[in-house]
């Protein structure tokens, strides 16, 4: 069992991918839940949600062709805490859960979780010339409040390229 289970449903426009679930998510058991996380109010900036959802209305984005999970399935207070051994594990049940459900993009929230995770040290943020269980595959910054690399604005632009991605623009 995940301690905090997958939003996910049949041809997503967009799967979003955590690396795994903060200690606050899996105690509530919503995606993205943890004090200052700029998930909500990216995809919401980013036109891929006509308001912004808060965490207990996660299932609420299949709505809107979009879905949540994460890499790792363990809960820790930072993502430094998993091991490559977990990402690697996880990223294969994560290209056999893609295969699965065949979202159209697959968009993965970390590129330090991906390069470990996928053996892709030198991957960017973007569009990755690798498929993941046949979506197009994209790696885009953590929306994590201790990220400071990317501010709030810089995701909802990021963010809308996946929605012109998977709407085909």
């Amino acid at each position: 069992m995940k301690p905090l289970r997958d939003v996910i449903a049949p041809g997503l426009d967009v799967l979003f991918c955590g690396i795994n679930p903060s200690l606050v998510s899996a105690e509530r058991g919503h995606h993205f839940a943890r004090p200052g996380n700029r998930f909500w109010p990216a995809i919401h900036r980013a036109g891929l949600t006509p308001r912004q959802l808060r965490p207990e209305e996660d299932l609420q984005l299949l709505d809107h062709g979009l879905g949540a999970t994460n890499v790792a399935d363990r809960p820790t207070r930072t993502a430094a805490e998993l091991s490559t051994a977990e990402l690697r594990a996880g990223a294969v049940a994560l290209g056999e859960l893609v295969a699965r459900y065949r979202p159209k993009v697959l968009a993965v929230l970390g590129i330090t979780a991906y390069r470990l995770g996928f053996d892709r040290p030198r991957a960017g943020i973007g569009l990755q010339p690798e498929r993941v269980g046949g979506a197009a595959t994209w790696v885009v910054p953590n929306p994590s409040g201790l990220n400071a690399h990317h501010q709030l604005p810089d995701l909802a632009r990021i963010y809308a390229q996946l929605r012109d991605a998977a709407q085909g623009d």
